[in-house]
């Protein structure tokens, strides 16, 4: 029986990781396509909003039979309770990725001179928090996890510079408010990626450690035993 337990977290987990390739890669391509203003990638990442949903679907579907039918206790309790919570993060990274390629396309049609290189830095940032949160979970490394908890002030401080400065600028240029609208948009989604990457990098040390964070990192390091 147990046997049979372990195969059926394994794949949870495997369904779990597949998921969260793709929902990088979407986020990846969202803001490829904002910055090149690429509208082929950006109608391709909202088409696969689907496949992001559906996966969803089936790693809750796993998540209720594990529960109902295996009682597991301690670190695989703790370890599926992680897992519904990444599950629920990834498809909402999903959804700003998708929000993040609808405003490429509008964002393609204005005059291309809005707080780009901030955006880059934003997108750069959110992605590495998001890969570095996932690989985090992959290996178990709770010292992955502290270090995407300490980038997110970072993303968090550009979000606000570029907020402020674009409503300035609207305020002063009627013509800049349907680009300023988007810019807006985007930073505010890559921001809530970062926040919800931040999450994942939390169940992580949960998962290991017992131990909630909710931006607090006074973690046990685990590289000094």
């Amino acid at each position: 029986m147990k046997r049979h337990f372990d195969k059926e977290l394994d794949s949870l987990k495997t369904t779990l990781i597949r998921m969260a390739s793709i929902t990088e890669e979407a986020v990846r391509s969202s803001i490829k396509a904002f910055l090149s203003g690429n509208e082929e990638l950006a109608l391709k990442v909202i088409g696969g909003d689907e496949n992001i949903n559906s996966m969803e679907i089936e790693v809750d579907n796993a998540i209720v039979d594990l529960l109902a039918l295996r009682q597991p206790v301690a670190i695989d309790l703790r370890f599926i309770l992680a897992a519904q919570k990444i599950n629920n993060d990834l498809e909402r990274i999903g959804d700003h990725a998708v929000n993040i390629a609808q405003s490429a396309i509008t964002f393609a049609k204005h005059e291309k001179t809005m707080f780009l290189e901030e955006l880059k830095q934003m997108g750069e940032i959110a992605e590495t928090m998001l890969r570095d949160a996932i690989d985090g979970f992959i290996h178990g490394d709770v010292n992955i996890g502290v270090s995407v908890l300490k980038k997110d002030d970072v993303i968090d401080r550009l979000n606000m510079y570029v907020v402020q400065e674009i409503v300035g600028r609207m305020k002063n240029n009627v013509n800049s408010i349907e680009a300023g609208i988007d810019t807006i948009r985007v930073s505010r989604n890559l921001e809530r990626i970062a926040d919800l990457a931040t999450n994942i990098a939390e169940e992580v040390i949960f998962i290991a450690q017992a131990k909630v964070v909710k931006h607090q990192f006074e973690i046990k390091d685990e590289s000094t035993g």
